[in-house]
């Protein structure tokens, strides 16, 4: 991609603060764009905002009123936000399965919802939705998760369908894992729970159903992103990239 590809274009990633968010906010700006980054950590979301260029939006996204007050009158919407929560399902807090699909479901289909008539209007837009190698595969302990990257890939599937006459393309990037803070320490909890090195949960758990025996870095998904919105996928909607090291090629 070309650095004016998404010249004049404004975009919004939600957990932009870091990890793939924060790669995801560098990217689209490389690539031109003026990059809002909404985050829960206030100084992440200015941190990485001036790194950037971009706006800064402080917001709890399992919120529906936080949700409803942001501006999103923007050209490209990233859906990352989310994080994860691991028990056996008879102990599962509901509580905390609400959350989950609060924020990673309802919270993109209330911001897909606002951003689509403004898409609508200048006959172009771009929504990528960070999902994950579980919105096609599960996993134990990850009831939530797991439910919640299922529903935002069938989402994804209909705002392709309902945005394709007006320009609007809508894809799922859906990596396995991938080297940020919220992975890291998934490392370090399965590694004391298991009495084994974090060497060992990497290879020996983590990457056990994946032929490509790494992590992922952020940059890799952010590349995927940025080719999303780029002309050369203008036809690519209502898809999923799966970045997941072929585990689900088995």
């Amino acid at each position: 991609m070309g650095a004016e590809d998404l010249r004049g274009r404004r975009a919004l990633v939600t957990g932009g603060g870091s990890g793939i968010g924060r790669a995801i906010a560098v990217r689209l700006a490389a690539a031109g764009a003026s990059v809002v980054v909404v985050d829960r950590d206030a100084a992440s979301a200015e941190r990485v905002a001036a790194e950037v260029g971009g706006t800064a939006v402080a917001a709890d996204l399992s919120d529906p009123a936080a949700v409803e007050a942001i501006d999103v009158d923007v050209d490209v919407l990233v859906n990352n936000a989310g994080f994860q929560h691991v028990a056996p399902l008879h102990e599962f807090p509901p509580e905390v399965f609400a959350t989950i699909l609060r924020l990673m479901v309802e919270t993109p289909f209330r911001l897909v919802r606002g951003a689509l008539p403004h898409m609508y209007d200048r006959g172009w837009g771009r929504v990528v939705n960070v999902s994950s190698v579980h919105g096609h595969r599960a996993s134990p302990y990850k009831s939530a998760y797991v439910t919640a990257k299922h529903a935002l890939e069938g989402l994804s599937k209909v705002v392709a369908l309902e945005g394709a006459a007006h320009g609007v393309t809508s894809n799922c990037v859906a990596p396995a894992y991938v080297r940020t803070p919220l992975v890291e320490g998934q490392i370090a909890d399965q590694a004391r729970t298991h009495g084994i090195s974090e060497d060992q949960v990497v290879e020996q758990i983590m990457l056990a159903p994946a032929a490509v025996k790494r992590l992922m870095e952020p940059a890799e998904v952010a590349d995927a992103v940025a080719w999303l919105c780029s002309p050369s996928a203008a036809s690519v909607t209502g898809t999923s990239l799966r970045m997941d090291g072929g585990w689900t090629a088995h």
